[in-house]
């Protein structure tokens, strides 16, 4: 039975790619820093105008937020710069200087197989004594 109406909660898929849990838990931290900080900055200025013995407090201690909100948008970008550097971006296709670097990685180990495999030259020492 079609009632004709929609679906109250439609999933559609995303169109960017989530972020890292470290960034996206920094990037919540410094929001939340910078909301307080603005509250505080209007309540700074609000007691200004209105004269109160708060005004001076408030305007220190907002100097103080603008301070540790600046260093908590700046630890997101550090944060997901370093996410990026340690886990590096996927792409697709990989690159040809990844490749070159496989293709030297199998010569060296086909390399290193048939020296293994050839039996060395030379005299052969068994208990060290001098011939």
């Amino acid at each position: 039975m079609d009632t004709g109406r929609r679906a109250l909660w439609e999933v559609e898929p995303a169109t960017r790619r989530r972020m890292a849990d470290p960034v996206r838990t920094a990037a919540v931290r410094a929001v939340i820093i910078v909301a307080l900080t603005l509250v505080q900055a209007m309540v700074a200025f609000l007691s200004t105008l209105a004269s109160s013995w708060l005004a001076f407090p408030a305007v220190i201690s907002t100097v103080a937020s603008t301070v540790v909100a600046t260093w908590a948008v700046l630890d997101v970008w550090v944060t997901r710069q370093v996410w990026v550097q340690r886990h590096g971006v996927q792409s697709q296709p990989s690159s040809t200087a990844r490749e070159l670097r496989r293709e030297r990685r199998r010569e060296r180990r086909r390399d290193r197989r048939q020296e293994q495999r050839e039996p060395q030259d030379g005299p052969q020492r068994v208990d060290g004594a001098a011939a």
